[in-house]
């Protein structure tokens, strides 16, 4: 018999007060229960509520909040998931596959009956709802966003959640092709050429590419990160904001290892091992925070002429190998690094000047994030990336997800 539950509904999260009498969470609390209750329901409280420290808490407020953010009617739903034909459907055995490989996405010490049979529940979600739209690619990796609706939200619930951000936050991840994939996370090195132009500079000398970042974006981090309340702590925001928020959080990452990344040797190889292995101590509210400023700061509108040239720059830059810079003077990493050590000097007083003149309010980054959040009716590239006739590299075939 398959059973399913909340596996989290009563765990806050950190980031916010843990226990009740915490008055900064009793007063989230209550704006989260005003919110849900006057009619119309206030969306855009809930975005905020979400985006703000400690998102929305528990696993129980998000059964109610997440439909709302993603204006999927809870009250018409059917009372019971219609069956799922697995014979014959071609996309069963890999998900199959992907699944039984999700035993880490589990709560640990969860019993195996319990857990086999939230796998059952996980194939039937991803098959029901590519079943229904036709249209819709699997690829792998969606099965680490589906498993964090099934453990929140239930089979009923999630699925029709999933299905709701497959044609929309997810639309482009699921194109037969992974074009649209790829000229998303060419947004994320213009972003950091705009925080950080020395480890922009480095990653670029590194010729270390976007890839390392592509499991972050197509599975929300959910692949990435080991603690289930980071996962959905990220999920509440991403989902309070655009589509294309995971890669500005993406791009903080980096920002954050900024000075492992600089002492790192400057080569592809290097680069792209220390930036793969995501850390799993990271201070994720003042990440998000971060995020958010970056989002105002530069909208995805001002960097799409730049991600749309990224593909043909790395063309025309792999054409010049055979120019190495052989003296060690000239080694990339040798001159960023003194080029690092000269603006150290500066570092702080232009830092308080970004924050003192760039920066907007909390409260106002937080209103103009509830408001662009509102965009998420179509795919990120219908939203933002501009018609461009680039001709794009064949199809990445890499098993990306051990």
């Amino acid at each position: 018999m398959k059973r399913s539950r909340s596996v989290g509904a009563s765990s806050p999260l950190n980031g916010i007060g843990k226990q009740d009498g915490d008055p900064r969470r009793k007063r989230k609390l209550a704006e989260i229960s005003q919110a849900l209750n006057v009619t119309p329901v206030d969306v855009a409280v809930l975005r905020r509520m979400a985006i703000s420290e400690g998102g929305l808490l528990t696993d129980e407020i998000r059964c109610k909040v997440w439909p709302r953010l993603l204006n999927v009617p809870t009250d018409i739903l059917p009372e019971k998931s219609e069956e799922v034909e697995r014979e014959n459907n071609k996309d069963y055995n890999q998900v199959l596959l992907d699944v039984q490989r999700s035993l880490r996405r589990f709560p640990p010490g969860m019993p195996d009956e319990q857990r086999e049979g939230l796998q059952e529940e996980l194939i039937d979600i991803i098959l029901r709802v590519l079943g229904r739209n036709t249209q819709l690619h699997y690829y792998q990796g969606y099965h680490d966003i589906v498993v964090t609706f099934l453990l929140v939200l239930g089979e009923r619930l999630a699925t029709a959640l999933v299905e709701k951000l497959s044609t929309h936050h997810l639309r482009d991840f699921m194109d037969p092709t992974m074009d649209n994939t790829k000229h998303i996370l060419n947004y994320l090195m213009p972003i950091i050429e705009r925080v950080n132009p020395e480890v922009h500079d480095f990653m670029q000398q590194a010729e270390v590419g976007t890839i390392f970042a592509l499991s972050w974006l197509i599975t929300w981090f959910g692949h990435v990160l080991s603690d289930f309340r980071h996962v959905v702590r990220l999920y509440d925001f991403f989902l309070a904001c655009h589509p294309l928020m995971p890669i500005y959080f993406a791009a903080v990452i980096v920002q954050y290892r900024e000075d492992e990344v600089l002492d790192c040797e400057c080569d592809m190889a290097s680069v792209h091992h220390l930036l793969s292995q995501i850390p799993q101590d990271l201070p994720y509210e003042t990440l998000i925070s971060r995020a958010g400023d970056l989002f105002v700061q530069f909208p995805p509108s001002e960097l799409a002429r730049e991600a749309a040239q990224q593909y043909s720059q790395q063309m025309a830059a792999s054409t010049f190998k055979d120019f190495d810079l052989t003296p060690e003077q000239q080694r990339p990493d040798t001159v960023l690094r003194r080029r690092r050590r000269e603006r150290q000097a500066l570092k702080g007083a232009a830092a308080g000047a970004m924050v003192a003149t760039a920066q907007p309010t909390t409260a106002r980054r937080f209103v103009r994030l509830a408001v662009m959040g509102l965009t998420v009716a179509l795919g990120a590239a219908a939203l933002t990336l501009v018609n461009t006739a680039l001709e794009w590299a064949p199809k990445l075939d890499l098993h990306l997800f051990p």
